[in-house]
């Protein structure tokens, strides 16, 4: 039989400490400006300067973690409710998630002087997760019983602002906005002899927000690549 449950993610704080991102290749279209080509009439023109201004869009790829992060599990039916009220079962378990990230970014910039600023969306599927098992003693046989609690994160998107300084082809920048994500929890109990007495399973959207800085240097007049640090909440 299968037992439905109140319980939560709790992802205070810390809650994707993450993309410690090199979020390689904003680029395939960086719209900074071509240098002009000498002019044997002008031998000594200097070129344009270059501009950041422009749409881009591109790739991101990275590597996410987490931590204040928890599963709480409270039953509904009278056996797990007090296997789970007296230590039998555990009823909050703590999970360290990690893993990589892959997606696509668009934006946009403005650029006066030497100050860069924009807006950028993006959106990445992930594979941030973390599964524990919580070994109890059954009460009356003392025999080990699992506790599988399991937490992974499918998608994490940001709307985000972007200000930053440009020494010519170098930009720095730091970055703060809106950020979303999908939960996915479970929670499998089973008896020593391996028969599942508990399982219960739920999806969640979170919405939070996300800072952090990064530095973005453009190879040629359309390509870029960057290397991004975001701290995620989606408490």
């Amino acid at each position: 039989m299968i037992d439905t449950t109140d319980w939560y993610l709790n992802m205070c704080k810390t809650t994707i400490g993450q993309t410690l991102a090199f979020i390689v290749g904003l680029a395939s279209a960086a719209n900074a400006a071509d240098f002009s080509e000498a002019d044997p009439a002008f031998p000594n023109e200097a070129p344009a300067a270059f501009s950041w201004s422009g749409f881009y869009v591109g790739g991101n790829f990275g590597y996410g973690f987490s931590g204040d992060g928890a599963i709480s599990s409270e039953g509904q039916l009278g056996p797990n409710i007090a296997n789970i009220a007296t230590g039998a079962r555990p009823g909050l378990v703590d999970l360290d998630r990690e893993g990589a990230l892959a997606g696509a970014q668009v934006g946009y910039n403005w650029q006066s002087g030497s100050l860069v600023y924009g807006i950028e969306a993006d959106l990445s599927f992930a594979h941030v997760t973390d599964t524990q098992n919580a070994v109890t003693p059954q009460i009356n046989t003392g025999l080990a019983q699992d506790n599988v609690f399991r937490s992974e994160l499918d998608y994490l998107g940001t709307v985000r602002a972007r200000l930053g300084y440009t020494f010519d082809r170098t930009l720095l920048y730091g970055t703060a906005g809106l950020a979303y994500g999908r939960n996915k929890m479970s929670v499998d109990m089973a008896a020593p002899n391996g028969v599942r007495q508990f399982t219960d399973e739920k999806h969640e959207t979170s919405v939070g927000y996300a800072i952090g800085a990064g530095v973005e240097y453009a190879v040629t007049s359309k390509i870029s690549l960057k290397s991004e640090y975001l701290y995620y909440d989606l408490g």
